[in-house]
């Protein structure tokens, strides 16, 4: 690999970025920087991969404190809800083999979205579900608010 490119790549990312396209575009693969690419590469879905994890996690901490606090449900909380359902159907659209992958992500961080409803309740962890109590179905379902009978606040 070329010094020079290795020296772009850890001085400005962008500037090497935009060279790595030119090569591309102008059939250049012999210049190309291809270690650092198959790095930036894997660090990219590494990236997507966390923030569906992180909406999911977020969505399903909203969905609890709405359901388990419903006379602190506010329009903030619904936004939140709705914000993250947005985002994560904006990133299934543009990865949908992200999709048969969901079941995991849901489960794996659900323990993660207990814990911090608990924090940021200040409730036990006990008085919530120790198994997710939503379906994929219902996460991504921008109509689904768990007992949305009581204290409906959403616009």
């Amino acid at each position: 690999m070329d010094d020079h490119l290795n020296n772009l790549y850890e001085a400005d990312t962008l500037i090497w970025t935009e060279t790595q396209i030119a090569l591309l575009r102008a059939g250049k693969f012999d210049q190309l920087d291809v270690e650092n690419i198959i790095s930036e590469l894997g660090h990219q879905v590494r990236k997507d991969k966390n923030e569906i994890a992180s909406r999911l996690r977020g969505l399903m901490t909203h969905l609890l404190k709405y359901q388990f606090q419903p006379l602190r449900r506010s329009r903030s909380w619904v936004s939140t809800i709705i914000e993250h359902r947005s985002r994560i159907l904006d990133i299934l659209e543009r990865m949908p083999s992200l999709r048969p992958q969901l079941d995991d992500y849901v489960k794996h961080n659900y323990p993660r979205a207990l814990m911090a409803v608990a924090n940021e309740t200040h409730m036990s962890p006990a008085l919530f579900p120790q198994e997710n109590p939503y379906s994929l179905d219902q996460l991504l379902n921008e109509n689904f608010f768990p007992e949305d009978d009581e204290k409906d606040v959403r616009p």
